[in-house]
Order: structure tokens, then C-alpha cells, then sequence
């Protein structure tokens, strides 16, 4: 998992950098394969802005979050997408699910 994390009109000092790894690390759970996380932190007065892109195989996923503090946002953001990506690996187990019984003939 690679992570670029970039701030928007503000610096991002390495403490700041060290907590988004640190938070998306249980992400990595998810992936099977290397995916890349391209994480913008910002200031939206007066509140603190974090928003994150993921690139899959075929997919792009996208969540934003505010929060009071640059922390609490960046906890919120991994949050959300900790549920995102429990979604589309649900996503693409039933699919595949759902393709096999239909070629077994089990449906109908």
C-alpha cells in the first residue's frame, strides 16, 4: 500500500504524516493486491479538512471528512473508508458468488 499525502495551501509536518500511515495501516487488511492512497489534508476555516482517493484495480474510491482538529478529521476519514472498503470487498464476494450458483444451475 502506498500512501502520498499532500496538504492544500498548509504544510504537512511529518508528525501529521506519521498518523495518516499509522491510521491507514488497518487498511491494509482489505487489499489483496497493491493499491495506491493519495490522501489531501486542508483547511476549510474553521474547520479542518481531509479528503482521500483510493486507486483499485478497476475502481476508484473517494470519502472526504471535517473535523475540529486536523486528528479528529483524519480519524473520521479512515473511518470511512475502512466502511467503504468493507462495502466493495462485500461487493465483490457476492458477485462472485452469485456467478458461480448461476453457472452450477443451483438457481432455477
Amino acid at each position: 500500500m502506498q500512501i502520498e499525502t499532500h496538504g492544500h495551501q498548509m504544510e504537512v509536518t511529518p508528525a501529521l504524516r506519521d498518523y495518516v500511515e499509522t491510521r491507514f495501516e488497518r487498511l491494509a487488511r482489505h487489499f489483496e493486491h497493491p493499491c495506491q492512497i493519495r490522501v489531501q489534508l486542508g483547511l476549510d476555516k474553521p474547520e479542518h479538512k481531509a479528503e482521500a482517493t483510493i486507486n483499485l484495480s478497476g475502481r476508484t474510491l473517494h470519502a472526504d471528512a471535517n473535523g475540529q482538529d486536523m486528528y479528529a478529521a483524519i480519524d473520521l476519514l479512515s473511518d470511512k473508508l475502512d466502511r467503504l472498503l468493507m462495502k466493495q470487498k462485500e461487493r465483490m464476494v457476492d458477485h462472485h458468488r452469485g456467478e458461480s450458483l448461476a453457472q452450477s444451475g443451483a438457481l432455477g
